[in-house]
């Protein structure tokens, strides 16, 4: 049988965590993830925490973990790297284009058609 524990839930938690109520959802989901580490860590110090929490932070500990969140992070770069690349060959084949066009223009070979 599962055991029950009395909630200690206090509406005023919310607005110690920000102070403010959150106006968006990644505002009252960044709350919430601030709540669940709050009472983790107080399961801890408490030796109330479970298993799962215990092995949770464990993991965020070890080297593993460090070098997949650098991992991460260095494709989160390489993706905004060639998302500015592409971004620049763009450019790049447009001011060519008017280039070209110019030349044809100054040749006398262009349409304005």
């Amino acid at each position: 049988m599962a055991r029950h524990q009395k909630s200690n839930y206090d509406p005023e938690m919310l607005s110690i965590v920000s102070g403010k109520p959150p106006t968006t959802p990644q505002e009252q989901e960044n709350q919430l993830i601030a709540l669940a580490t709050m009472r983790a860590q107080q399961q801890i110090l408490d030796g109330t925490a479970s298993s799962q929490v215990l092995t949770h932070y464990l993991k965020l500990g070890t080297s593993r973990e460090r070098l997949e969140q650098m991992k991460l992070e260095h494709e989160a770069e390489l993706l905004k790297v060639k998302a500015e690349s592409f971004e620049s060959e763009k450019e790049a084949a447009a001011r060519h284009e008017e280039v070209l066009n110019s030349f044809k223009r100054y040749s006398g070979n262009f349409n304005d058609e």
